[in-house]
Formats: C-alpha cells, sequence, structure tokens
C-alpha cells in the first residue's frame, strides 16, 4: 500500500529538523506531500490505524497458522513486522463483542398454556398403550405391582402437567376437591399427590415477591418460611423476573472480565512453567496473543453458529466441538513452542481448569452485583 506522495524538498514540516530520507531522523514524521487525492488521504488513513505497511495482516497469519512463535519473536526482538501485543488485542476483542458476542434478547415462554382436547387425547392414549405393552410382555400378570407402580407414575406425571397447564383459579379448585376427597378417604399416595400438586401452586402464586409474602401471611406462624428462607425466595423471585436485564448486564460486562482475568490467565501459565525463569511480562504477552487468536477464530465461529445454522442445531453443535479441538490444538503447540517442552499436556488441561473455574467464580460474583444493583 503506498504511504503518498514524498516532498522533494528537505526540511521537516513537523520540527524543522534537515530531512536526507523519507523519514525525519528527528522526530520520525515521513516528508509526504501536504496536497493528496482522495482515495490517497483514505489509504493513508488504512494504513496508519494498522500501524503501516499492514502489520495488522502481517501479524494475523502467523499467529493463527504457527502457535507460539509471535510471542518468541516479539520477545527475541523482531518487533517491527509484528503490531503490539495490547494494541491488536484491544481492536480484535471490540470486533469480537460487537460481532460474536451480541446477548440475545430471549422472549420468556408461557409455560402455562392450557392442554387442547387432542393433547388430553394423546395423553390418555399413551397411557392405555403403556398399559397394552406391558400386558404383551406377560408382565401383568407375572409383575402386577411393578406393572401398577409403572402406570400409577405414568399417570401422576401426566396428571401433573395438566394440573401446570390450568390456570391459578382452577388449580385452587382442584386442589380443594383433592383435599376433601383426601379427608373422606385417606390415601398416601392421594396425600403425595396433594404435597406436589401444592408446590406448582404456590409457585404459579407466588410469581412476585409481594405474592409470596401475603401467602405467607395466611399460613400459621409455624408453618411460614423464617428470614432466611425468606431471603433466598426473594433473590430467585427477583432474577426471575429481571432475567433478561441481568443477562443484558452479564454479557456487556463481558469484555471487562475476560479483561481482568488474562492476567490471571498468565499467572496461571507462570506457575505451571515457573521452571523456565522468564519474566511474568513474558508469560502475559503469550497469554494475551493467546486469547487475540481464539478472539479471530470465534469472530468468524459464532456469528455462523448463531444466525446460519442456530444456536442448538447439529451444525452448531459441530462446529463448537471444531472449536474446542482447535482451542486445544492451538494451545498444545503455543505451549510446546513457546517454553521448549515436550510434555505439556497435563499442564495445558491444568491450565484450563483453573481458568474455568476462575470464570465460573467471577460469573458468579457479576451476577450477585447485578442482582443488588438490579433490586
Amino acid at each position: 500500500m503506498s504511504a503518498g506522495k514524498y516532498r522533494k524538498e528537505h526540511n521537516c514540516l513537523n520540527c524543522g529538523s534537515h530531512v536526507e530520507t523519507h523519514y525525519c531522523s528527528s522526530c520520525g514524521q515521513p516528508n509526504l506531500e501536504l496536497k493528496e487525492s482522495f482515495w490517497g488521504f483514505i489509504s493513508h488513513s488504512i494504513a496508519h490505524y494498522f500501524h503501516f505497511d499492514n502489520k495488522f495482516f502481517q501479524t494475523l497469519v502467523p499467529l493463527l497458522t504457527k502457535p507460539g512463535q509471535v510471542t518468541l519473536d516479539y520477545l527475541a526482538g523482531k518487533r517491527a513486522r509484528y503490531i503490539n501485543p495490547v494494541s491488536m488485542y484491544i481492536f480484535v476483542s471490540i470486533v469480537y463483542f460487537l460481532v460474536a458476542y451480541s446477548p440475545e434478547h430471549v422472549e420468556k415462554e408461557n409455560n402455562h398454556k392450557p392442554l387442547t382436547a387432542a393433547q388430553s387425547q394423546k395423553r390418555k392414549a399413551t397411557l392405555d398403550s403403556v398399559q397394552k405393552k406391558l400386558k404383551e410382555a406377560g408382565l401383568t400378570n407375572a409383575a402386577p405391582g411393578i406393572v401398577n407402580e409403572t402406570t400409577a407414575r405414568i399417570a401422576e406425571d401426566m396428571d401433573r402437567e395438566e394440573f401446570k397447564s390450568l390456570i391459578f383459579k382452577e388449580q385452587t379448585i382442584a386442589l380443594e376437591n383433592l383435599k376433601k376427597h383426601n379427608k373422606a378417604n385417606k390415601s398416601d399416595s392421594l396425600t403425595e399427590v396433594i404435597s406436589k400438586f401444592s408446590k406448582i401452586h404456590d409457585d404459579r402464586n407466588d410469581s412476585t415477591y409481594a405474592a409470596y409474602l401475603a401467602r405467607q401471611k395466611t399460613l400459621q406462624p409455624q408453618d411460614q418460611d423464617n428470614w432466611f428462607d425468606r431471603l433466598i425466595k426473594k433473590r430467585a423471585i427477583t432474577i426471575g423476573e429481571k432475567s433478561e436485564v441481568i443477562q443484558e448486564t452479564l454479557e456487556h460486562n463481558r469484555p471487562k472480565q475476560y479483561f481482568l482475568l488474562m492476567p490471571l490467565l498468565a499467572l496461571f501459565v507462570m506457575w505451571n512453567f515457573r521452571k523456565n525463569h522468564i519474566y511474568y511480562l513474558d508469560h502475559l504477552i503469550f497469554t494475551i496473543h493467546g486469547m487475540t487468536a481464539y478472539f479471530i477464530v470465534s469472530i468468524f465461529t459464532r456469528p455462523v453458529m448463531k444466525y446460519v445454522f442456530g444456536a442448538g442445531s447439529i451444525m452448531s453443535t459441530i462446529i463448537k466441538l471444531g472449536l474446542l479441538c482447535w482451542i486445544c490444538w492451538y494451545m498444545f503447540n503455543a505451549l510446546r513452542v513457546f517454553y521448549q517442552r515436550k510434555k505439556v499436556i497435563g499442564k495445558m488441561f491444568l491450565i484450563i481448569i483453573l481458568y474455568y473455574v476462575s470464570l465460573k467464580l467471577t460469573e458468579m460474583v457479576m451476577l450477585n452485583l447485578i442482582y443488588y444493583v438490579a433490586t
């Protein structure tokens, strides 16, 4: 890419020093003509953004194809051909979180849709089919207890789903009828069913914390939850109500999480390769290059999984497995090349485990902070 037309004069326009060649030996400014074409201005600006002479792309190819080599060259002083690690990481991470890690707006599903007549008929047919198969297998006479238990459990699960589909008032009426029937005819199995249905009914009722407190007041003092149970319930209800906001805030803070965890990841690497006796900064540069390579690959794979095949598709699962294999391949070769070690598999998996645990712990801390800010 051409840098522009050089001036014939030998005075530096920036500092006034004498210019022997195309660059000033005092301040480093190129001795270019001030007037340039529109396309010359655009190309010069792009070249300047990528640190002249296409340094970004000169760093990109070996970074992806030769794990660990860019870090070795950079630390050996061969820096003219490569872009600064931090500059490249910042640029790539911005693109990554804009393109590949945009949070999805997930609509809350309605879990209380009433069952249609066709669905009820289908469930009955399923139960009849199970009983028929058990009878054909000869289990009806050989083990009637097992058959009765099996069909009873299936029927109970179906009844539970039907109960969930009822609206709140219908659930209340159904529970009252079951309790009256159980009072007249004592039955352990019916008592168990009432207990399970009551839990479903209470969860439906406790859709808000105010509704939960109102229900608590209707209970006897010995049946009411203590202060700790109420605190846990409040947190669960609030997270459920604000799940989308909490999730979006969490994804918005992902860049900060990854950036703050990077020095910790470098510390894990240094601890595993402490016998190499190199400075922590060298481990950090190695980690920055590795994270940058991961972001670059994810920039291309995540949008394909998300927008082309869909998040839960078979192809997306295959791409995820391929990405996982690439991470293991890249990390194995990078550690082997940079640290000049042959046996690195054990250390590699230990680093991955430590980083994963740190990622989950910081995520838990972030969720709690977001929760307390949201409430």
